[in-house]
């Protein structure tokens, strides 16, 4: 049975493993070169990915025993679903990863009764860190992001947004005509684009306004940033009909969504 977690003893576990995996990520995405496989979901994997997904899963079962743990690089394995969970992306962006873009991120989330409450998003190659603290609220750090001690950090809101001239941010892998589509409803000033959750903490910090994805994704991939963007006061919601934004849903997979900021008049599909 699951004990009641200390929720700053969480987020430090959680911050700090990260880190640990950003720092693998590296090593790997400095050298020469590296393998790049093909998933059975024809998506791109690498030994970074592997040796995140390793040194994370380890990390967490270890520090939170009574915990489920579901993570991308083993998602055969988690036909089980619990109320409560920690959720991991060990290297999402992938695809921006293989290229040598910097756009990629490590995922940790903890999610009871459908929300993400808590989370951290790294970007190790971008030198960003987001993060929420034990009351849920959400930072950026700054600093060297020492392992064993957390840094200087700045709180992060979002923006209050200007209907008339909204920024929107969007993917660079995964951009398409329906999400073009449904953009050019709204009055926008600007455009921003970032890969993997990056997306979500850019929001956060109030760099931009809306994000509407149409497309296939996978809880790992929106937990963290979700839990972020929640935590700094957004919101996330399905694309069809604006309701309730859950997690733990069959098979892990995600309806159409848009995050957003509170204040953004949302539009129908």
């Amino acid at each position: 049975m699951e004990r009641t977690l200390d929720l700053g003893r969480l987020c430090l576990v959680m911050r700090r493993l990260a880190v640990e995996a950003g720092d693998l990520i590296m090593d790997i995405y400095r050298s020469d070169s590296f393998d790049v496989r093909t998933k059975s979901d024809a998506s791109p994997v690498t030994a970074a990915d592997e040796a995140a997904d390793s040194h994370i899963t380890a990390g967490l079962r270890a520090a939170f025993p009574g915990v489920a743990v579901v993570t991308e690089e083993q998602a055969a394995t988690h036909a089980k679903r619990a109320e409560s969970f920690l959720i991991v992306d060990p290297l999402d962006g992938t695809k921006e990863f293989v290229r040598r873009r910097g756009d990629f991120t490590v995922n940790i989330a903890y999610v009871k009764s459908g929300t993400p409450l808590r989370g951290v998003v790294y970007a190790p190659a971008k030198g960003r860190l987001f993060r929420t603290l034990a009351d849920g609220t959400s930072v950026e750090e700054t600093g060297t992001f020492e392992k064993d001690r957390a840094g200087s950090s700045k709180p992060i809101r979002v923006s209050r947004p200007d209907n008339e001239a909204l920024t929107v941010v969007a993917s660079k892998s995964h951009r398409d005509q329906a999400t073009d589509d449904y953009i050019s409803k709204y009055q926008v000033r600007s455009f921003t684009s970032a890969g993997s959750s990056l997306k979500f903490c850019l929001l956060a910090s109030g760099e931009a306004d809306l994000y509407p994805r149409l497309g296939t994704t996978m809880e790992w991939d929106t937990a963290a940033g979700d839990a972020v963007l929640r935590g700094a006061g957004g919101r996330m919601v399905r694309f069809d009909g604006h309701g309730r934004f859950d997690y733990g849903k069959p098979g892990y997979r995600n309806p159409f969504f848009i995050a957003h900021a509170p204040g953004v008049d949302l539009l129908p599909a």
